[in-house]
This record gives C-alpha cells, structure tokens and sequence, in this order.
C-alpha cells in the first residue's frame, strides 16, 4: 500500500508544473493583453495564463472585432493596437461596418497581440489553463493553481496577480468582495438604480460569416432547439407581428462587416442585438473549466440565427468563415457583465454624469467615451426600465482596480470596481484595453517598489502613462502628438483646468479648448479648491505673461508653507520666467495650452503634490 501511494504521488509531481514569477496575469483578454505587455515592458518578470488559443479576449476570441467608442480617443495602447491594424490593412479607415469605425478581422488582432508578446523578453505566455484556485496568505493573494484538458496542473507563485477574467474569477475566489446585477439606489447613490437585483446583462457567442457568393449553398444543419419565431422581427424582411425592424437583411449584415485585404469574399461580425443572438445565461458562479456545457445553448442561439438567414430569408450564400476563430464560430462567449469588484472606490453614473463635483476624475488611468448601453432582451423575467441619462466623455479612477479587501491584487477587466449602470459604459474594448495598460504599469511599480496597490503614488502611475502617450482625461480637442498636450493633462488632472463635457450620442465629448484665452479669476478658483489660503484678485483679466506670474509666486509661497517637507525649489520664479516677462507679448492673453505650459513648469502645486486615492490634495 505504501508503494502505491509513493508511485502516486510522483505521478501527480510530474503531472504538476510550478513556476515563479513576479507578476502574473490571469487571462489574455482584452485588458489581460495590455497589462501583460505593459507590466513587461516596464521590466516586471511577468506570465500570461490563459484558457484559449487566442489573445485579445472581446477582440479575438470571443469575435467581437467591431470596437466601441474612444475613436478619437488615441490613447496609449489602443492607439498602438490601432496603428498596427492600418499598416495591415494599409488604410485609416476601418470603418467597413457601420456600427464602428473600428472593424477588423479577430485573426489580425491575434497576430499582432502574439508578436507583441515575443519581443517582450520578460513575458512568458501559456496557452489552454483554466484558473482553479487563488492562494492566499493573511488576505494577501500570493500565487494561483491552474488546470488543463489533460489533467495536469500549473501552480504559479506571484509577486503581484493582475485578474483579467471575463467575471472577475480570481478575485472572488481570492475572497474580494463583489456585487452582481444591479444595486439598491440606497447603496449606489444613483437615482437610476431601481431595485436590488442579480440580473446580469445578456452575453453573446458572436460568429464571422463570410459571403460566398450568389448561387453558393454553404447552408448548416438546424441546430438543437431551433425555433424561427426566435429570429422574427430580426430584419426587416422577416416575419414580424409586432413593430417591424426596418433595416433589410444586406443592412443588418453590414452591421459588422470587417475589414479585410480581399473584397472578393466579405466577412460580418454576427453580434446583432435585435432579435438576433443575444443570449440570457449566468455561469458566474460556475468554475471557469466547468462553464463549457451550459454554453451550448448560446451557441445554437447564434447558429439558429445563421440558420435563419440561410432557410427563412434567403441567404444560404452566407456561412460560416472557416478561415476564422473555431471554424467560424468564436472560441469564448462575450460577457458583457460578470462580478463588480468592491474596490477602494467605486465609480458610479454620478461620478461620470457631474466629473467635476467629485475628485475622482484626478485620480484618472483610463478614458472612455461610450454611453451607457445594456442588453436585457432576452432575460425571461422582467428587468426594471433604467433611464440611462447622456453622458460626457469619461475616466477610470485608479481606485476602482484595487480591492478593497485583499492584497497582491489589481482588477482590469469589465469587473473593476463600478456600479451596474457605469458598467454600460465602461465595459467597451477600448476602455478596458486602457485599464488593462494603467494595471500593468501598476503591478510593475508594485514589484520594483515593493509596495501593494493601495500604497501606490497616484501621480507617479498617472506620469507613466503619460510616458506612454495614454490619457489621464478624455479631452477631444487635443491629441499626444499636440503641443502642449501632457502639460494639459497634469494640469487638468491636479483639478486647474476644467473641461467641458458634451453627450453626444455614440461618441460623447470632453474639450478642453486649448487655443481659447483663460480668465484669471477662473484659474485662481480653480486653485483655491486645491489650495484655499489667499485672497482673489479683486478684478478679473485675462491671462498673461505678466500677470500669471505673480500669482504663481503667491501660491507657491503658500504651497511651501503647507507643505510637510522641505521643498527642493523656491517659492519665487526663477530668471528663466523672468525673461519670458521682458519679452514684448507679456500683455497679450495666453491661450489654455500656454496656461498649462506655465502652470506645468512652475506651479508646485502641479509638480509637487499628490492626490490620495479619492482625489484629495496631498503634500509629498
């Protein structure tokens, strides 16, 4: 008996693979891509663990490869991502379908995510593990164990975990604390909360269909559980017995037509809302390796859709592209909404409807511009009717990454800490992509400084991004190829200059209007909200050369004299200033961008203090 059991245990030891790493990320999603990359890049040791074959996660595997929103957004990595598709395609213009500017094929994205990955030395990626179990020590996550289709086991020991899951597997299973559907209005602060509930929003199993041609057959089996009545009302050339679609079917495909290098055969994202293929399914609590059966059900949803449009309208020339994903149809479902972590903040839809009346938006590290969007068509009860208010262009407050509960841990997929109607917002490809570059940079400052998240510096991850051309605030109006462009977002982000917000339907505004003039008493309210101590110019001016400069010195000397440290500069200007007053345009205004450029280089309330988590002034 005592041999048996030894020769056991050594076969479990060789069916057992352990590693250690300083930061480890679980998932190569769309956020699991950018922080793996950019924790690397920052000089973390780092492994990527996933369960696919694919990286990107929406983007790639799960097939949704139309983006939402933060088109004229060009921050930091997704921009990068973006620039890399135009040189595939040879084309700035991706917008083949018309619910994005932004279609590409999931293959592309794949292919560019995976040679990122090889000129990062210090990434490791491993492909086809389901997570199983987070080890934690004294509430400190510590390291993850993982299994595959065979059996065998991978035991990972982490400096850092960043969670890149679809429904924020790891952090629960570390015991963070979490919230699912939509919250009591009394616990979220939100006159559109409704009610408590645990209603999630429909997922999708998203498929590429290719155009084959008139007089092609590529016609499918009819998939279990086939019902027509499903699909009615879907187009406009479809049964209907209630209000009809009016778009006709050749318009509904071109939804998501994808761009791709040959036009002879055209391919569509089949993600389509209206009596299409949204699917009401909650696997949350379900371990990820155990999930896989009940998904059977969303796809014959998709491919009862495809079925549809072969055998009820007409378009049998239209099937599945083999050429893509698992033989067309997508390797992951589409979540659009899982757990919500309980972090250090939570962001809710009055933080993003009033940015200016909270202080959150100083801790920003990513930037959306999408409204709030929800799909509930196909839950089987009833979902109580939101009144999703407009909305401004948006940030993501660094707190909403960290738990609130557990050390050795950042969140940057969809389950950051937000609240059920913000998560309509902030659940798009580019916002999370976005994140998932601030929780890289964060994991990596966490291992060189041997720091958890919540004793990061705010400004110090806020200027790493900014390094890497990513927005703290979503200003429309200036880009990082501007002048000026990093001076307004430090300025703006320490609260002294103030954007104004426009919603604009699909693709909402913040503009910051850097070649208007400023008033001077606009900036010294501005400063005295950070720093109130002085009193204001009795007459307002325009800003200048000539009269910025005084103020500045009042409160740097009133900055030096709050501060708890002694200040490695003087409180007065300097001769380099002093000459920028004998030139001879000391009188004319200054324009927000020269205002910035100023408060930038001299103002130590912009070079010398920080902000806490919640957005409130600190001295360093």
């Amino acid at each position: 008996m005592f041999l048996l059991l030894l020769l056991i245990s050594v076969g479990q030891l060789h069916s057992q693979q352990i590693i250690a790493t300083q930061v480890l990320v679980i998932g190569a999603s769309t956020g699991g891509v950018a922080a793996a990359v950019q924790t690397a890049r920052s000089g973390a040791k780092t492994l990527l663990v996933e369960e696919t074959n694919m990286a990107g996660g929406m983007l790639t595997a799960a097939g949704v490869s139309c983006t939402d929103g933060n088109h004229h957004l060009n921050s930091g990595i997704w921009q990068q991502f973006r620039e890399a598709l135009y040189i595939h395609y040879g084309t700035r213009n991706l917008a083949s379908g018309w619910v994005s500017n932004n279609c590409f094929e999931p293959h592309v994205a794949d292919s560019i995510f995976k040679a990122w990955f090889l000129k990062e030395k210090n990434l490791q990626v491993k492909y086809g593990w389901w997570l199983d179990t987070i080890f934690t020590v004294n509430n400190n996550a510590t390291g993850a164990r993982f299994i595959n289709e065979n059996g065998k086991t991978l035991v990972v020991n982490a400096s850092m975990i960043i969670d890149a899951t679809d429904l924020g597997d790891a952090y629960a299973m570390a015991g963070a604390g979490y919230d699912i559907g939509m919250e009591d209005p009394a616990y979220s602060g939100e006159k559109e909360a409704k009610e408590k509930n645990n209603i999630i929003q429909d997922l999708t199993w998203a498929a590429i269909l290719k155009n084959f041609g008139k007089g092609s057959d590529q016609s499918i089996e009819k998939p279990g559980g086939y019902q027509a009545a499903d699909y009615y009302c879907s187009t406009a050339d479809a049964i209907c017995f209630g209000k009809p679609y009016t778009l006709h079917t050749p318009k509904v495909l071109d939804y998501g037509k994808l761009t791709t290098t040959d036009s002879s055969y055209p391919k569509y994202m089949l993600n389509w809302p209206v009596h299409g293929n949204d699917y009401y399914l909650d696997v949350i609590k379900l371990k990820p390796s155990k999930r896989e059966k009940m998904y059977e059900g969303a796809k014959n949803k998709t491919l009862g859709f495809l079925y549809f449009l072969q055998q009820e309208l007409g378009f049998k020339h239209i099937g599945l592209a083999a050429d893509e994903l698992n033989n067309g149809m997508a390797w992951a479902p589409y979540h659009r909404e899982g757990r919500r972590l309980k972090g250090l903040v939570r962001l809710n839809i009055n933080h993003i409807k009033n940015p200016n009346d909270y202080n959150l938006y100083k801790t920003g590290i990513s930037v959306g511009d999408y409204p709030v969007d929800h799909h509930h068509g196909q839950y089987p009860g009833t979902v109580p009717v939101i009144d999703f208010p407009a909305i401004p262009a948006f940030n993501i407050p660094m707190g909403a990454l960290i738990p609130k509960k557990i050390h050795g841990l950042i969140v940057c997929e969809k389950g950051i800490s937000v609240s059920n109607i913000a998560n309509g917002s902030t659940r798009l490809q580019p916002v999370v992509m976005l994140t998932g570059q601030a929780a890289g940079i964060m994991a990596a400052q966490c291992v060189k400084n041997k720091l958890q998240p919540r004793q990061l510096n705010v400004r110090s991850v806020q200027q790493e991004l900014l390094k890497n051309k990513a927005y703290l605030l979503p200003f429309y109006d200036i880009t990082p190829l501007d002048a000026g462009w990093e001076a307004m977002q430090r300025v703006a982000a320490a609260g002294l200059l103030i954007g104004e917000g426009k919603a604009e339907a699909w693709e909402n505004k913040l503009f910051i209007y850097p070649d208007s003039t400023m008033g001077l008493n606009e900036l010294e309210n501005n400063i005295a909200r950070m720093l109130p101590g002085l009193a204001k110019t009795k007459k307002d001016a325009l800003l200048t050369r000539e009269n910025i400069l005084p103020l500045i010195t009042r409160y740097n000397q009133l900055f030096v004299k709050q501060s708890r440290k002694k200040l490695p500069v003087k409180a007065t200007i300097n001769s380099d200033s002093e000459s920028d007053m004998e030139n001879n345009r000391k009188n004319l205004p200054l324009t927000r961008r020269q205002v910035a450029e100023t408060l930038d280089k001299y103002l130590l309330l912009v070079r010398y203090s920080d902000v806490n988590i919640n957005g409130d002034l600190i001295f360093q």
